[in-house]
């Protein structure tokens, strides 16, 4: 039997936002199984970025802690500077950064016309503008090596709309329409964009409290909402990320790809 890897990064140097923890931190371990050359794990938060590129390390791939807020270009740039110093050129970028950014909170209690002005900034600085920032940051290394995968990570609230998470949810849809926009730009340099959209994930909580919440009226009307009755797990996300990283994906682009058990939204 071929040992042959179909998901082969071919030592490509990759980024992940957001990958501190859940799904990010799933994300960049997944494409350090498959021959990535280098991961740089991003968070907000120092701590989180370094557990995870200690964990990458661990499997015997280089990997750097790069901590910044994807809403701040400089800090990006920055962060560009130190990946290419230490482990080569990025030309695999996740935008898996998102929710309500540092210190924000994704709880839908206000109707649109309810929430304070004030509020709509920290879903559209992480959201819409973190994946510009990144985007414009690491796209000239992906141009200039006439190859790269861009895979965002967007939210069914923005395909098919979500009741008071509306600056959320508009974010959202215009990352998506940012991913097909700038795959149409990038195909002649053999860069891809896509996105996933993905319904809710498994808290991250431990085991007895999971439990607890899993035998809620809440959990519980959700997953009838799921063709498939569980919510996601990191792996799902994972495996899907990385496939539209690999050359196996490389005549795919400009596409969102729901990740969602069959969700169905009610009214």
């Amino acid at each position: 039997m071929s040992e042959h890897d179909l998901l082969d990064l071919g030592g490509q140097v990759a980024v992940v936002t957001g990958a501190g923890q859940n799904a990010g931190r799933g994300i960049a371990l997944e494409l350090a199984r498959h021959n990535a050359g280098g991961i740089a794990v991003n968070d907000f938060v120092a701590e989180r970025a370094e557990a995870v590129a200690e964990e990458i390390r661990a499997m015997g791939v280089p990997a750097l802690a790069v901590p910044f807020d994807v809403g701040d270009l400089d800090a990006i740039r920055a962060a560009d500077a130190a990946i290419r110093d230490k482990l080569g050129a990025a030309t695999i970028l996740v935008n898996n950064a998102g929710m309500a950014g540092p210190g924000g909170s994704l709880r839908p209690t206000l109707n649109f016309w309810e929430e304070e002005p004030s509020a709509w900034d920290r879903y559209l600085r992480t959201n819409l503008y973190g994946v510009y920032n990144a985007c414009f940051a690491f796209i000239p290394n992906m141009v200039a090596a006439k190859k790269g995968r861009i895979v965002t990570i967007v939210s069914d609230s923005g395909r098919v709309g979500e009741p008071k998470l509306a600056v959320y949810a508009s974010a959202k849809a215009g990352a998506q329409g940012f991913v097909r926009s700038i795959a149409k730009e990038l195909g002649r340099y053999n860069v891809t964009s896509n996105a996933v959209s993905l319904s809710s994930l498994m808290p991250d909580m431990p085991a007895e409290k999971l439990a607890e919440v899993m035998q809620g009226d809440h959990a519980k009307a959700q997953m009838a909402r799921y063709t498939i009755r569980r919510y996601g797990k990191s792996d799902d996300v994972a495996a899907l990320v990385t496939f539209l990283c690999s050359d196996a994906a490389e005549w795919i682009t400009g596409q969102t790809y729901p990740l969602n058990g069959g969700y169905a939204p009610s009214m």
